[in-house]
């Protein structure tokens, strides 16, 4: 689980942001302090792995908070931040990225906003995490470079991973998906991780629409991207574990519809509430 601190001033706001938090699979709040002095103090005592950092606090700037925060334990173990704040002008987002914000958000924004963010954050940290030997193409992609191949910007799923592209059914089918036995039952091709593959298998897994699972609402669903539900469920496609069929409008392409299919290769059963 990623343990996460909300630090805001505002004690109805904090507590929102803590909900939509909880809202998103994989990640838990520690805890939530509605000051800089005590979200320095939570930080040490509490070790969260991420901060929703307020820029507007009551006793220190929010720029200073930062990058104490950034230094807390030394570079390697200080928590990430998130900054999520009203402020808007040049100088405090230009601050914010020179601190080492991951991710800016500008109040008021839609709550689905928020879990998209988190989402891309875990998927940046496990891809973080599985870095080995890259290739710069792969470290130009992490760091968010637009013409490294496959890093266009577009898709918060992924775009800025290894092997991310934010094109349409990009990746859906590459030659070097392994046996592994893990969701989707094949190693995951580069740019899809394991924590995300898991919630959309889930998702289409508890699907009972007789009529199958669409990438939109499969994404509404866990706060993920259209572009990357789709990757991901055109991959369980690609290894067998999921099916097509299309539904066709009245006007404009075909919607494609996905179905989950049992180990035995067979479609299976729609599930049916207790």
């Amino acid at each position: 689980m990623i343990r996460v601190l909300v630090v805001d001033d505002d004690f109805m706001v904090a507590r929102l942001h803590s909900t939509l938090v909880e809202q998103v699979p994989g990640f838990t709040v520690a805890g939530a302090v509605h000051s800089g002095k005590d979200a320095l103090a939570a930080v040490r005592e509490l070790r969260p792995d991420l901060v929703l950092l307020d820029m507007y606090l009551p006793d220190l700037p929010g720029l200073e908070v930062l990058r104490e925060l950034r230094g807390t334990g030394g570079p390697e173990e200080g928590p990430d931040v998130l900054v999520v704040t009203a402020a808007r002008d040049a100088e405090t987002v230009r601050g914010a990225q020179r601190g080492g914000a991951v991710q800016y958000v500008i109040k008021p924004f839609e709550g689905q906003l928020l879990k998209e963010r988190l989402l891309r954050f875990a998927e940046r940290r496990e891809a973080l995490a599985a870095l080995q030997a890259p290739e710069q193409r792969d470290v130009d992609r992490l760091f968010g470079d637009a013409s490294a191949p496959g890093g266009e910007p577009g898709d918060p799923g992924t775009s800025g991973l290894p092997g991310g592209s934010g094109t349409e059914g990009s990746g859906a089918h590459r030659p070097h998906a392994r046996e592994d036995g893990a969701a989707g039952r094949t190693r995951l091709p580069k740019g899809l991780t394991e924590q995300t593959a898991g919630l959309v298998r889930a998702t289409l897994d508890a699907e009972t629409d007789p009529a199958g699972l669409s990438a939109s609402e499969c994404a509404g669903r866990i706060g993920l991207s259209r572009v990357s539900a789709r990757r991901y469920l055109e991959h369980f496609v690609s290894v067998g574990t999921a099916r097509v069929t299309l539904r066709y409008g009245t006007t404009g392409r075909p919607e494609r519809r996905y179905h989950r299919v049992d180990p035995s290769g067979s479609e299976a059963p729609a599930q049916t509430g207790p």
